[in-house]
């Protein structure tokens, strides 16, 4: 197998092992408005980092980390409605690093690549960067299991048993954001969500506690992966779109096995 298709299916079962628990409580807690409008953001990490001469890998990680808490801050403060404040600055954070973008006259920027993903470029670097953030998610997501059941079960009752549930929901938009900005060089910054909560909403048809679903949503992240790679391996499709159709098309056919009851 070429290095470069190896380190695109390391990158990609990474991510697809991370993403299958993370992007079940996205799908319980119904934030995946609040992944778009990260994913949006880390476009203008991307251009700070470009304008800075710093690795945009680090100025995306912490333009998302950034967000995340200006999200939490503004939803606690202003009267706006969630979804509203979340669409105003999904689409003023993708507006400003796309505009950003085009005064950096003297820098070659491959605009697809961020955001559309070029998977199969995942450089030996990336592919460290990829593995060592998704550790530390699976980590700190695993340290915080039980505390995240318990506020997306019932948020007041974890509240009267003295969890510090502004600080797990805080930790949680965090989660996302690394993320985020580790999966930016697999599937772009319009797709990324969909790695998210595709595998998660497949498998919670058929999943009877969280941790059934957790794993099934990994398992079905690693198989679209798998199938997305060999579509653009032999048809030269792109790969990053390709692994979100597989997905896809694993969701529709999970539509096909009966609903697990019970």
């Amino acid at each position: 197998m070429p290095d470069f298709l190896l380190n695109a299916l390391l990158a990609g079962l990474t991510l697809a092992l991370v993403a299958g628990p993370l992007g079940s409580f996205v799908v319980w807690r119904r934030m995946a408005y609040f992944g778009d409008t990260l994913s949006h953001a880390a476009l203008l990490g991307v251009a700070l980092g470009l304008m800075l001469d710093v690795s945009p890998a680090l100025t995306v990680t912490v333009g998302c980390v950034l967000l995340a808490v200006l999200l939490v801050t503004l939803q606690q403060r202003q009267p706006l409605a969630s979804d509203t404040l979340l669409g105003i600055l999904a689409h003023s954070t993708l507006s400003l690093g796309l505009v950003a973008l085009s005064f950096m006259h003297d820098v070659r920027i491959d605009l697809m690549s961020y955001l559309f993903g070029d998977l199969l470029a995942v450089s030996p670097t990336d592919l460290a960067w990829i593995i060592g953030g998704s550790a530390l998610v699976l980590a700190l997501l695993a340290w915080l299991w039980r505390p995240l059941l318990a506020i997306t079960v019932h948020e007041e009752l974890a509240r009267v048993e003295g969890l510090p549930v502004a600080a797990i929901r805080l930790a949680l938009m965090l989660l996302i954001a690394v993320v985020i900005a580790v999966a930016m060089k697999i599937v772009g910054v319009l797709l990324i969500t969909s790695l998210l909560i595709i595998p998660a909403a497949a498998a919670q048809r058929h999943a009877r506690t969280p941790e059934q679903m957790a794993v099934g949503a990994s398992l079905l992240g690693l198989l679209a992966v798998c199938c997305g790679l060999a579509l653009s391996w032999y048809q030269d499709t792109p790969a990053g779109p390709s692994i979100v159709v597989s997905a896809a098309a694993l969701f529709l056919a999970s539509f096909a096995l009966p609903k697990r009851s019970g």
